[in-house]
């Protein structure tokens, strides 16, 4: 017997035939729109034995019967939830855009380094140990460059596929691209060489497939160490 989520499918061929990281169109139990899902996470709901899937969290928490209105700490948007998330989460989101931003905005310590950053972190440093890197750091245009050489006022930025395509919709590819050209007019005003890298193609991190983004930014590094000396 099929699971009730199938009815939630609006195409039940597209999961047969998606692989396990693509997109799959699926109603929300509570409001009926439309929106994508990992196929991995549909198939996980399926084990779980989950009867509802949400488009939001809104939709999840409006689907509660004990669900309180609070706004939302970052945009003050008026929302539901549940007083349980409340209690363990201390905070209440309408998004995950803006969980993500009210958290980057307000972490004391740590940051979301992918392993392509880490290990090009590890490479530079060991290639050019005279010069000072500064690795996911905010202090420079009160934003997080990537990479940023301050004696050279070189920076360089590894976009992802996030950078490109829709993956959680477009107002969420908008955000994060109005950030990326805020990043760009600070860097102008600061004088400071802004590097991108497109590196979308990068499915999963391989030495092998990263050396290719390393020989770009050591090129790169090079010019301009060598144009500094002359100076």
């Amino acid at each position: 017997m099929k699971h009730h989520l199938y009815k939630l499918l609006t195409n039940e061929q597209s999961l047969k035939n998606a692989k396990m990281y693509d997109n799959i169109e699926i109603k929300c139990s509570k409001c009926n729109s439309l929106f994508l899902k990992h196929k991995r996470d549909f198939l996980k709901c399926i084990r779980l034995n989950r009867l509802h899937i949400f488009c939001s969290h809104e939709c999840h928490n409006l689907n509660m019967s004990n669900s309180i209105d609070i706004k939302c700490k970052q945009c003050n948007k008026q929302i539901r939830v549940n007083p349980h998330r409340i209690i363990k989460y201390k905070n209440a989101f309408c998004s995950q855009s803006c969980s993500a931003t009210y958290t980057n905005a307000h972490k004391t310590h740590g940051t979301t380094v992918s392993k392509l950053e880490k290990w090009l972190s590890i490479q530079l440093t060991s290639l050019y140990p005279k010069l000072e890197f500064h690795f996911n750091r905010k202090d420079t245009i009160n934003s997080e460059l990537d990479i940023y050489i301050p004696s050279l006022k070189l920076a360089f930025e590894l976009n992802g596929i996030f950078h490109y395509e829709p993956i959680f919709g477009k107002e969420q590819l908008d955000k994060i691209q109005n950030n990326d050209n805020r990043k760009y007019q600070a860097c102008l005003e600061q004088k400071i060489e802004l590097c991108i890298i497109d590196s979308s193609k990068q499915k999963c991190f391989k030495e092998s497939a990263s050396q290719n983004y390393l020989d770009i930014i050591t090129n790169i590094i090079n010019n301009k160490n060598g144009a500094h000396s002359r100076v």
